[in-house]
């Protein structure tokens, strides 16, 4: 175990703020499935920073070779599935056998990662709805990127909006596929496409701007306005929750449409400033969290709702408990990470020489010590 995680390359990221925040939000989405308090919960979509960060990241890995071709798109679909699928697959075998769950449809589902395209499907492990949505967004990538390369970035952002106004005109049909209106709001990449799409445009910039020699800049403004950005949007978004009934049409348009700007702001400032912000960020040990995120993202409801939640002492020790279940959850994270997801994924890549490597949700960027990619 030790063995393979020194060859992980710790501290070695071309952006290293960036792994940094998937550990730190992998941490907020659990503590909003097991909050120290029953009564408080996230009041912002916390995968909105995921799927910004993957936006980036596709873009920023494959834009300049991306192509329509069977070997280009085979290496490329080989590289999502090896990244994705087999930490997937092994942790939705664990929770049918605990969970006993035998339907047809509902195995199908969840092990083709379609679940999240019908309404009413049953998601076995609940935060995989994600998955789907990143999925399709892997899917569509290749062509968003030929169309910004050919043309500019709203080259793609149009097609992507004529996609949500399909799915939207769909939906009312009374198919289980895209469900109603609110569910591809909710839970489709059509609904959530403007995240990707932040990322999508700051890929495009620092690809611009690093063939320029230009990516570092001195000060904190995108940093600043960032941090400002979403606290202003949060504070908005407390401010619906406290006048219920909910108004979902104005927590759709913050968490989906207006929460990507202030977060591409903040990654920007993450890779051109040097920071207090961003340097909290980057290090050995939360390198290491941020490439285990994965995995304790889809692992973290199963040891809540399978050991931690059944176990628990009581109210009086609610903090130590869920402190001891938060630290179990990333030691396992790290575990797996170590001796299956990377060794499997890179496995997998060097089957069909498809070898760049990654970690996280989606790929992070490596750098040798002549700063090229390895």
């Amino acid at each position: 175990m030790l063995a393979s995680l020194r060859k992980l390359g710790l501290g070695t990221e071309r952006y290293p703020a960036l792994t940094g925040v998937r550990a730190v939000g992998a941490s907020v989405v659990f503590f909003d499935h097991f909050p120290l308090h029953p009564d408080v919960h996230v009041v912002i979509n916390v995968l909105a920073f995921f799927f910004a960060l993957s936006g980036f990241l596709i873009v920023r890995i494959y834009y300049e070779q991306a192509q329509i071709s069977v070997r280009w798109l085979t290496k490329y679909f080989v590289n999502r599935f090896a990244r994705i699928y087999p930490v997937y697959f092994l942790l939705l075998t664990i929770a049918v056998l605990l969970g006993h769950q035998t339907g047809v449809w509902t195995l199908l589902a969840n092990y083709t990662l379609t679940h999240a395209l019908f309404q009413g499907t049953t998601v076995i492990i609940q935060p995989s709805w994600s998955l789907t949505v990143e999925e399709c967004f892997y899917f569509l990538a290749p062509a968003f990127m030929l169309l910004a390369r050919r043309y500019s970035f709203l080259a793609p952002f149009a097609v992507a909006c004529l996609l949500l106004m399909a799915a939207l005109a769909i939906a009312p049909l009374g198919y289980a596929f895209l469900g109603t209106r609110a569910f591809v709001m909710s839970t489709t990449f059509f609904g959530h496409f403007v995240e990707f799409f932040a990322g999508v445009w700051l890929a495009l910039r620092v690809i611009k701007l690093e063939k320029q020699g230009k990516i570092h800049t001195p000060g904190c403004v995108r940093t600043v306005a960032g941090v400002l950005g979403v606290s202003l949007l949060i504070g908005a978004m407390i401010l619906v929750y406290q006048h219920p009934p909910l108004n979902y049409r104005r927590i759709i348009v913050i968490n989906n449409f207006l929460m990507p700007v202030p977060i591409a702001l903040l990654y920007s400032g993450f890779i051109r400033e040097d920071t207090v912000l961003a340097r909290l960020l980057t290090g050995r040990l939360i390198g290491l969290l941020g490439r285990s995120s994965y995995s304790f993202y889809l692992m973290h409801l199963l040891i809540i709702e399978v050991i931690s939640a059944r176990l628990a002492p009581g109210d009086a020790y609610r903090f130590l408990w869920i402190a001891l279940t938060f630290a179990i959850t990333w030691l396992l994270s790290v575990l797996l990470f170590g001796v299956y997801e990377e060794p499997v994924n890179l496995f997998i890549r060097s089957k069909f020489r498809s070898n760049e490597r990654s970690v996280g949700m989606a790929d992070t960027l490596f750098r040798t010590q002549s700063g090229q990619r390895s």
